[in-house]
């Protein structure tokens, strides 16, 4: 018995899943014994006291874009930890494209700090980036020995990543002029506690000369 022939309206539903599914592309996980680790960057910063932050956030952008492309000059992959801030029927490109489009200087942050395309990404629902996220997966994969972290806030997200990584066995460098918190004081003394206590290292990023000038 004879298959019937599909007509042409079927034939290019049925071509259409593999059409789709040719599109699909796996992200090549790259061997990096080191690893930048973004975290909350691409950031609305809408939340109590915010307002404290954002100058010191601002200002940390221009230092860990610096940083980024350096690391990235020595082939060093990066992983954008990034909160999804509650909307669970969002991807990470809704946050990019939100973050991006807001005024002033929280829209600058985004635009300065947004993804290229080898870098990967994760969604993180609370406050570290290891906690319920495919992140320690990832640096398996990878190969790392040691992360450093940046971000906001470091009272916060950065703290409890550091020492989430710190307690799974990676070497871990903050620098401390890649992170923001509401005031001086605070960040200092979280900074202080994890080089104390957890032996991680704080050195800043960019020398002295360099973190005095104006950057733009």
């Amino acid at each position: 018995m004879e298959r019937p022939v599909p007509s042409s309206s079927e034939a290019k539903c049925s071509d259409a899943p593999r059409k789709e599914m040719r599109r699909l592309k796996p992200a090549k996980v790259p061997h990096s014994p080191e690893v930048l680790v973004l975290v909350d960057v691409i950031n609305p910063l809408h939340f109590p006291n915010a307002q404290a932050l954002l100058p010191a956030a601002l200002e940390a952008s221009h230092r860990i874009a610096k940083l980024k492309a350096r690391l990235a000059a020595r082939g060093v992959a990066a992983i954008y930890a990034n909160d999804n801030y509650g909307t669970w029927h969002s991807e990470f490109s809704d946050v990019l494209a939100s973050c991006r489009a807001l005024p002033g200087a929280r829209g600058e942050i985004a635009r300065r700090l947004a993804p290229q395309p080898q870098d990967l990404v994760i969604l993180k629902p609370q406050h570290s980036a290891f906690h319920s996220t495919p992140l320690e997966h990832l640096l398996r994969r990878m190969q790392a020995e040691k992360l450093i972290i940046v971000g906001f806030a470091t009272d916060m997200c950065v703290m409890l990543t550091a020492t989430d990584a710190r307690m799974s066995g990676y070497e871990v460098w903050i620098p401390q002029d890649c992170t923001a918190a509401e005031s001086s004081r605070c960040k200092q003394d979280v900074l202080n506690q994890l080089k104390a206590a957890f032996k991680c290292s704080t050195r800043a990023a960019l020398p002295k000369s360099a973190r005095m000038e104006k950057l733009s």
